[in-house]
C-alpha cells in the first residue's frame, strides 16, 4: 500500500470515526431534551394524561374552536413526550390530582373543573363569572389587583404549573378571559417551557399574560404581565368593612 492510498484510508477511517461521534453526540443532547421535556411536563413515556375540555358558554355544550386548537397543540406535545392523553369533559373529571398530569381548559364560567382548582389550590384569584354585563364582567382579581376585559383589544389569561409534592405529577391550567387567550397560553407554553424550566426547575408557577390586539393578530402576540405565583396561592385579603356612623 503507497502513501495516497494509506492517506485516503486514514482520512475515510477519521471521516467515519467523526460522522459516528456526531450522530452520538446528536443523539445523546436530543436524548437528554426529551427527558427534561418530559420531567417539566411530567410525561414520562408510555404515561397518560389527562385533558379536561371545557364547554362554550355559548355553544350549548360545544367546545369553542380556539380551545380546540389550544387542545391540539397540547396533543401534538404529549406526542412529542412519548405518552398517552385521555380527554375527559370538564363535568365528568371527577378524581384528585397528581397522579397523572393534568391539563385544564377554560375559565371558571364554562369548566366546573377549573373552578375547583383555582378554589381549592388559587385562592388568591378571583374571576367574575357573572353574565351581567359591565366593565367587570369576566374580570380577573389576583390578590388586591383587578385586570379587566377589553375584547379584542386586551385580554388576560392565567398559565399555572401546580404540584402537590415532589412525586406528584403536575397540573397545568389554561384559564383565560375568553377562548382565544387559552390557545395564546398553549402557544406561550410551547415556546417557552425550557425558559420557564430553567427558571423554575420543576416547582410551580403562576403565570399572569396578556393577549395584545387579538382581533389583528390572533393568539400569537402575548406580553408577560408578572409571576403571581406567591399572590394567587395566598387567600385573597378581605374586603374593608363598612363604616358606621354613630347617630345622636
Amino acid at each position: 500500500m503507497n502513501d495516497d492510498v494509506r492517506n485516503i484510508v486514514l482520512g475515510l477511517i477519521a471521516a467515519g470515526i467523526s460522522a459516528a461521534l456526531g450522530w452520538v453526540a446528536r443523539t445523546y443532547l436530543w436524548r437528554r431534551k426529551i427527558r427534561r421535556k418530559q420531567a417539566f411536563f411530567g410525561l414520562p413515556g408510555n404515561s397518560e394524561c389527562l385533558l379536561v375540555v371545557n364547554r362554550d358558554a355559548g355553544g350549548d355544550g360545544a367546545v369553542h374552536r380556539h380551545d380546540v386548537f389550544a387542545l391540539l397543540e397540547l396533543s401534538a406535545l404529549i406526542k412529542d413526550c412519548a405518552a398517552h392523553a385521555q380527554i375527559v369533559s370538564h363535568d365528568s373529571a371527577q378524581q384528585g390530582f397528581g397522579e397523572r398530569t393534568e391539563f385544564c381548559v377554560g375559565g371558571p364560567g364554562s369548566n366546573r373543573r377549573m373552578a375547583a382548582h383555582l378554589q381549592s389550590l388559587l385562592p388568591g384569584v378571583k374571576i367574575n363569572t357573572g353574565p351581567e354585563p359591565g366593565p367587570d364582567r369576566a374580570a380577573f382579581q389576583v390578590g388586591s389587583e383587578r385586570y379587566r376585559l377589553e375584547p379584542g383589544t386586551s385580554e388576560h389569561v392565567l398559565l399555572a404549573r401546580l404540584t402537590g409534592g415532589p412525586d406528584a405529577r403536575p397540573v397545568f391550567l389554561l384559564c383565560g378571559q375568553r377562548a382565544i387567550t387559552n390557545q395564546a397560553a398553549s402557544r406561550y407554553l410551547m415556546r417557552n417551557y425550557e425558559k420557564l424550566q430553567r427558571k423554575h426547575r420543576n416547582g410551580s408557577f403562576v403565570l399572569l399574560l396578556k393577549v395584545i390586539n387579538s382581533q389583528a393578530y390572533g393568539p400569537d402576540v402575548v406580553e408577560l404581565v408578572g409571576d403571581v405565583t406567591r399572590t394567587a396561592q395566598a387567600p385573597l385579603p378581605a374586603a374593608p368593612r363598612p363604616s358606621h356612623r354613630a347617630t345622636g
